[in-house]
């Protein structure tokens, strides 16, 4: 089991990239809306998994107090 520094950063880097989709996404839409859209897709995957990550180092938190 991870420990809550490796969840932050694991969190770190998937808000990271998450950020680089988005930035990339907003270049490629109005010259590739297919490529862009799936950068989109991609970024809401990852979104999803950052929360989960957020999740579990709030839950770890509040057990540790």
């Amino acid at each position: 089991m991870p420990s809550i520094a490796q969840l932050n950063g694991s969190l770190h880097l998937h808000n990271f990239y998450i950020g680089k989709l988005k930035a990339k996404q907003e270049q490629l839409f109005d010259d590739d809306p297919d490529l862009a859209m799936l950068l989109d897709d991609v970024a809401a995957v990852l979104s999803e998994h950052a929360a989960a990550i957020a999740e579990d180092i709030a839950d770890r938190e509040y057990e540790e107090e």
